[in-house]
């Protein structure tokens, strides 16, 4: 009898609701260090009032088994009260924010300015010679907006990684 594996590489968006606690994020990481499991985005933030947990949005990638062998793992610590592959129980809203430096003039300057407009990212920062975008919107989004900077003179980007939810009445 032959076996085959899927060797098919996804993307996983995970959420993982924790106890807000000193540790539970090394923990986290430490279990994709440790396994050698790369983290592709990653943000962390209360979620309840009095601060009791915390919401860990993870975006890795990996064949099927690999996946399910992270989610299986992150439910086994502690910490953790539930964790949810928002990539495969349905649709689900991603976005991320970034801080983008672009350093230019003359024409430069205006099609900077022009293409800003077309992705709606909202000047932040402007001096007589750069100036700082602020975008939010899907991952290729920011990064198709990133690269349309490079020839007009992008410096620096500062991304703040992917914050996701369920669509519906889904919930984690």
């Amino acid at each position: 009898m032959t076996t085959t594996f899927d060797t098919t590489i996804r993307s996983a968006t995970i959420s993982v609701l924790v106890e807000n606690e000193a540790g539970v994020l090394a923990r986290v990481i430490g279990l994709f260090s440790g396994r050698g499991y790369n983290i592709d985005s990653l943000t962390v933030a209360p979620v309840e009032d009095g601060r009791g947990r915390s919401r860990i949005n993870i975006v890795t990638s990996g064949t099927e088994m690999v996946i399910e062998q992270i989610k299986a793992q992150l439910d086994r610590l502690v910490p953790v009260h539930r964790v949810a592959d928002l990539t495969q129980q349905g649709p689900h809203v991603a976005r991320e924010m970034a801080l983008v430096k672009v350093i230019c003039a003359g024409d430069k300057r205006a099609e900077a300015l022009r293409l800003s407009d077309a992705f709606r990212a909202r000047v932040v920062d402007a001096t007589i010679e750069s100036f700082v975008f602020e975008m939010t919107g899907a991952t290729d989004k920011v990064d198709a907006f990133i690269e349309l900077m490079r020839p007009l003179g992008l410096a620096e980007v500062s991304r703040t990684g992917v914050a996701a939810m369920a669509r519906g009445t889904r919930t984690i």
